[in-house]
């Protein structure tokens, strides 16, 4: 039995998520389509993968129309592709999947939840997030959350019911490749130097570093707060930005300008491949005020750097505090500065935490596992929803 499985995100930067996943269905026999809004990375992914792709523009903030169109758009392709299983990513694309594929009746409908934006949210936006979500859990067959700390707000918060929460493996979207790509010891000392050349970071440079999207909830603004007073005391210390701002959500003008300015703040905008920037730092920051499970925490650990990020959902998960990193209060600049000072001050503690970061994720967040796991939870659910035994019994 051939299985047809949709995959349908808001945005094509979040296809890189899905490609281990494709590759390992496709081996497996799945015929799959992704449906994004339309871009070069939706063309790309298509042409490595080899499934099918349609462009549906889908608005990553809240707008009626825009959205109205969107759910039209995708009833009339679940209708044409007629697809066992819909699995839906970001709220959004979740928001109107998951409409969509109900009223076409999917057998197997997944929302994916990869963090509750409502929780730095205000005023009618959080109200209408937490409403967008509890739609979604309510639609759905299974909600998967990519961390244990984010399930159990969804349920606290009475989001979703309990028996249609689950996480697969230990968490996380799609793992990390700690053998072949994120591991420090793939890159040259000599590629090291020529990038660290062409970024303009000296040798002796000590380096705090950040990957991300630079956007509000990230916690930029608190990082060039902690940033401005470090950099009066480590006079050899330089700050590594790797990710570009964005337009939705927008960090402040002046600390875009300030970082700008800046002649020890290095700012790359957007790589294809975060993984060569990694080996360049020492420390590793992520301050945001919400998450799902960050992919880039597991990837900073895994390249054998300790990480300073926020006490919040989903980064619990990913950093055991005072063991692979340390974890602060959220838009907490002050508290965000001394535990990077702990790190500048003390190369020790640095590296212990280094090597206990990597030792977890090759414990828990291999790629294959996840992967396997979530192979067996569309079986399982199609078991469920008796399409595997109908189509047994037909042949």
């Amino acid at each position: 039995m051939s299985i047809r499985l949709v995959h349908v995100v808001t945005s094509p930067l979040f296809l890189n998520f899905l490609e281990g996943h494709v590759l390992y269905l496709r081996d497996k026999g799945f015929d799959q389509f992704v449906i994004c809004s339309p871009g070069d990375l939706l063309d790309r992914f298509v042409n490595r993968t080899k499934v099918v792709g349609y462009s549906v523009d889908i608005p990553r903030d809240i707008k009626v129309s825009q959205g109205l169109q969107a759910l039209h758009r995708l009833w009339r392709l679940f209708r044409r592709i007629q697809p066992h299983i819909v699995h839906t990513h970001t709220p959004q694309a979740s928001f109107v999947g998951m409409i969509a594929s109900t009223l076409c009746r999917t057998p197997v409908r997944i929302h994916h939840n990869h963090g509750l934006p409502h929780l730095s949210a205000v005023g009618l936006k959080r109200v209408v997030l937490r409403y967008s979500e509890k739609v979604c859990c309510q639609l759905s067959h299974r909600v998967l959350h990519v961390s244990k700390s984010v399930a159990d707000v969804a349920i606290q918060e009475n989001l979703c019911a309990p028996h249609k929460v689950k996480v697969l493996a230990n968490g996380s979207i799609t793992g990390v490749d700690a053998i072949h790509r994120f591991h420090s010891e793939r890159f040259p000392r000599e590629e090291l130097r020529t990038r660290r050349l062409q970024l303009r970071i000296p040798e002796n440079a000590v380096v705090v570093g950040f990957v991300g999207r630079l956007v509000r909830f990230k916690g930029v603004t608190e990082l060039s707060s902690a940033w401005m007073k470090l950099r009066q005391d480590y006079p050899d210390l330089h700050l590594l930005i790797v990710g570009d701002f964005e337009r939705h959500d927008p960090v402040p003008l002046t600390v875009r300008q300030r970082l700008y300015g800046d002649p020890r703040v290095h700012l790359t905008g957007w790589v294809p491949d975060t993984s060569p920037y990694y080996p360049l730092m020492q420390i590793f920051v992520l301050p945001s005020y919400h998450e799902g499970l960050p992919c880039t925490l597991l990837e900073a650990a895994a390249m054998e750097l300790p990480v300073v990020a926020t006490r919040i959902p989903g980064n619990v998960d990913a950093v055991e505090d005072e063991v692979t990193g340390l974890l602060v209060p959220p838009r907490d600049a002050e508290a965000l500065e001394q535990a990077i000072r702990r790190y500048l001050d003390c190369p020790e503690l640095r590296q212990q935490h280094g090597k206990a970061g990597r030792e977890r994720v090759l414990r828990l967040f291999r790629q294959e596992v996840v992967w396997e796991a979530l192979y067996n939870e569309y079986m399982d659910l199609l078991r469920q929803r008796g399409i595997l035994l109908a189509e047994e019994h037909a042949r």
